[in-house]
């Protein structure tokens, strides 16, 4: 059985050494019954401070998805002091070790954890069903259950406004996205990235090219490479690393960061960073657990709930695009201007949307195509 060692952080330490019960516990040996007692409050934290896990896909040095969770941690850290006690586990694989993962986090007092990738789900739902006690936190993820919320960043709205500055920078009408993976998530994004650089050009086409994983720069560079060959001058990115920042500038291209700030990896290239912050939903998640008012569902933050922005777009940007930038942005925090709005076709030609009408979330979840103008289709639909 592999074990794992957690980082301890925070103003108390976290006892992190993985124990010998907890490891029997965690491969599927039933825990002792506890003494009848009666329960006491959720909200009653008289027994030390509540304790905080956040288990990453990739490492807290990413520079994007990792990293802004990791500050997301550190946020609520430093608002809540000595009222909790925050660990993290990083470069956790989406597969059977995220689960013995999540048990070791939970056998040794955890009491809210935070599973932060997609591939993370099943084991999620595994754990909590043994762990009744443990409010489980997923993010990007659909499955919950009466100790599993699901929580995600509308990552679609600060592709747009990215979109809009590509549209603006473009010489050779083609722009291109490195993929990570083909879930609706990522082909949103992609086409939105796509419809923002449209509402400039409506000629701009658009390449992808998939690398089937969210963390792994040479492949990630590689593909970059690929679509600087095929013609594209300006990319956009999926996965967790700066890869695609660093190729564009090597190769005299342009970029942007995803997730994170990534303008100090490549600054000739950098064209903004369509930046997460996780602060807003962590701190009330934690206000919420602290005060026994923690609730599952289904939670999508963006733009208006200060949790997505396109930020540090250079001069060089003209400034009729940074105005077309600014009234998106607006748009979007007070409600008046929305992504995907029709008419919207596939690259079939197919209508996906008409004239004025506006997506609901049912539909953002469920996107399996691409928009007019990206070559190809999305692997594993015909």
């Amino acid at each position: 059985m592999t074990l794992f060692a957690q980082r301890p952080v925070g103003g108390k330490t976290l006892a992190l050494s993985i124990l010998a019960a907890v490891a029997l516990a965690a491969c599927g040996e039933k825990e002792a019954p506890p003494p009848q007692a009666a329960p006491a409050p959720e909200s009653a934290q008289a027994a030390g401070p509540l304790k905080i896990g956040f288990m990453y896909v990739s490492p807290i040095g990413d520079g994007g998805w990792t990293y802004q969770h990791e500050l997301g941690r550190q946020a609520v850290q430093a608002k809540f002091g000595d009222k909790v006690q925050t660990s993290f586990i990083e470069s956790v694989p989406e597969g059977p070790d995220a689960e013995r993962v999540l048990r070791d986090m939970a056998g040794q007092g955890t009491q809210l954890i935070f599973a932060t990738s997609f591939g993370f789900q099943e084991y999620v739902q595994k754990a909590a069903g043994d762990f009744a006690n443990v409010k489980f936190e997923h993010a990007t993820g659909y499955k919950q259950a009466n100790n599993v919320a699901v929580y995600d960043s509308k990552t679609f709205e600060g592709a747009y406004l990215a979109g809009i500055v590509a549209g603006g920078m473009t010489k050779t009408n083609t722009v291109g996205v490195v993929a990570s993976v083909p879930i609706p998530e990522v082909v949103r994004n992609v086409n939105s990235f796509v419809l923002g650089a449209q509402s400039v050009n409506p000629a701009i086409q658009a390449k992808v090219v998939w690398v089937n994983e969210w963390f792994n720069p040479p492949k990630e560079a590689e593909a970059a490479s690929s679509l600087l060959n095929g013609g594209v001058d300006v990319m956009y990115q999926n996965t967790n690393s700066p890869a695609v920042l660093k190729t564009a500038e090597e190769r005299g291209a342009y970029a942007f960061g995803k997730d994170g700030d990534m303008s100090a990896f490549a600054p000739k290239a950098h064209l903004g960073s369509a930046v997460i912050n996780w602060e807003p939903y962590y701190t009330k998640v934690v206000q919420d657990t602290l005060d026994g008012q923690w609730q599952g569902g289904n939670y999508w933050w963006g733009v208006k709930e200060g949790a997505m922005d396109l930020i540090k777009v250079p001069e060089i940007v003209p400034q009729e695009i940074h105005a077309k930038v600014a009234a998106a942005k607006a748009g979007l925090k007070d409600g008046s201007f929305a992504v995907w709005t029709g008419p919207i076709r596939n690259n079939q030609g197919q209508e996906v949307l008409a004239a004025g009408q506006v997506a609901d979330d049912a539909f953002l979840r469920g996107i399996n195509f691409f928009v007019q103008g990206i070559e190809g289709q999305v692997p594993g639909t015909p």
